[in-house]
């Protein structure tokens, strides 16, 4: 099997491996106690809290590890609105955040908070002026992760940064999918990682708050790391994630040149062996092992399912597969092609063989799925002025399936009304539009669901 979802979680690197099987005979004992015991763990724990913070490029005192990072990420988003209260209640995040971002931005709101949420372009970037319209004087704190994690797209930190700065508002990046490969531009106040996504074990998260930032942890007061998180630290965990994070590191520069031409072959060359695909994020300013494309008529949980088969672990965005029934909201605020996602994150290590394999195989399986689906052949000749095509009670991509088939015999000028009741219709069918050159006229209510008007222009 090929693992090509990193960007989910990586397995345990072997620097990761050894300092954690070496610190289980030391580091198990309270740090906060004066005994022989605790002072070795508290020995460890202060080394692992002074690397960490040589690696983020911050001062020691202002690393806290949590438990995950969706627990650095909600704690600090709790803590700085709640230390900033006096000065207002408003949030800024982008649409293409992480869920643990976007979910404390949603019960903030519920709470009585107002929050805005900046869009993107169709790369998955910020304008960094629209945060900086997006500042008022009662914005409490402003976050922004540094890369995406589905597209790879890497945003305009230090740009934001110094907006935020200008106003006067702290700024929580979210760091998790870049921690890896080099520091964050400075400017932030805030920021937060997760250990497993560069090959430390999971169940550690880094919180890192500058001093001078206004700071309330929320819950119950706790004495370990300076307050701000509760409960008893895995220092193994801890030592072996700092471990991982300092070896990633120092092949970074070398790993990430390979890493970007292979993903570049994978850009260049998907679109050529599979019809009807557009590849997603941006193609120069992106993390160097994330390539993301979608797929046209193709079911994305066979999809994932058939490449599995195949000997290829990844993962996708698509409102196909298994657990989701809308569309990845990154794709969606980029406003590209949600059906058939495929997101190839690549190890460090890999061979450049097991990519040239991936895309040998690629093809075979994305067009037996959409045999299986019935997606159409090339387009045939004229008929009708306008048609109808009822789809409703269909799930994606169906309704674009069944708009595709009949869409050669409309001729120029004239439309296809599209009846669909599916979410997934509503991003998919103007991103059909756009890959195949057509006309989006536009949505309109129906007497169930919607109707998708799609003109043809060419």
């Amino acid at each position: 099997m090929a693992f090509f979802d990193v960007a989910s979680g990586g397995a345990l690197h072997p620097v990761a491996r050894q300092a954690l099987l070496a610190s289980l005979d030391e580091g198990w004992a309270d740090p906060g106690r004066l005994y022989r015991e605790g002072r070795r763990a508290r020995m460890l724990l202060d080394a692992a809290r002074e690397a960490a913070a040589e690696a983020v490029g911050c001062r020691a005192d202002e690393v806290v590890f949590t438990s995950s990072g969706t627990r650095a990420v909600q704690d600090g988003v709790a803590g700085a609105l709640a230390g900033r209260r006096r000065v207002g209640r408003h949030l800024i995040v982008s649409a293409v955040e992480h869920s643990s971002v976007l979910h404390s931005a949603d019960a903030f709101e519920a709470g009585g908070g107002a929050v805005t949420r900046v869009g993107v372009s169709r790369t998955g970037a910020v304008d960094s002026s629209a945060y900086a319209e997006a500042l008022r004087p009662d914005t409490a704190l402003a976050c922004l992760q540094s890369a995406n994690h589905e597209v790879g797209t890497v945003q305009p930190v230090a740009e934001v940064a110094g907006a935020c700065r200008a106003a006067g508002v702290p700024l929580l990046v979210d760091a998790a999918q870049s921690l890896g490969w080099g520091p964050v531009p400075e400017g932030w106040s805030l920021l937060t990682a997760s250990a497993h996504k560069w090959g430390g074990p999971s169940g550690v998260g880094l919180l890192v708050v500058r001093k001078g930032v206004r700071f309330a942890a929320q819950g119950p007061g706790e004495e370990r790391e300076s307050g701000r998180v509760s409960g008893f630290g895995n220092i193994p965990a801890i030592v072996a994630s700092v471990a991982a994070l300092r070896a990633v590191r120092a092949e970074a520069d070398a790993e990430a040149v390979r890493l970007r031409a292979l993903t570049e072959r994978i850009r260049a060359r998907v679109p050529q062996l599979v019809p009807e695909v557009e590849v997603v994020g941006d193609p120069e300013r992106r993390l160097p092992g994330i390539v993301t494309f979608s797929c046209l008529y193709v079911d994305g949980e066979v999809l994932l399912t058939e490449l599995d088969r195949a000997g290829f672990s990844v993962s996708s965005g698509s409102s196909c597969t298994s657990g989701t029934l809308t569309p990845s909201h990154v794709l969606k605020a980029m406003g590209v092609l949600s059906e058939g996602n495929v997101r190839v994150s690549l190890p460090l290590g890999v061979a450049s063989e097991e990519v040239d394999r991936f895309l040998e195989v690629l093809p075979g399986v994305v067009a037996g799925v959409r045999s299986q689906l019935g997606a159409p052949e090339p387009q045939v000749e004229q008929r009708a002025a306008e048609l109808v095509v009822d789809s409703l009670g269909k799930r994606c991509p169906i309704p674009v399936i069944e708009l595709a088939k009949v869409f050669g015999e409309v001729p120029l000028g004239g439309t296809v009304r599209v009846l669909s009741d599916d979410e997934a219709a509503r991003l998919d069918i103007p991103a059909w539009c756009e890959m195949r050159g057509q006309e989006y006229v536009g949505e309109e209510k129906a007497e169930r669901g919607s109707a998708y008007i799609v003109r043809r222009v060419s």
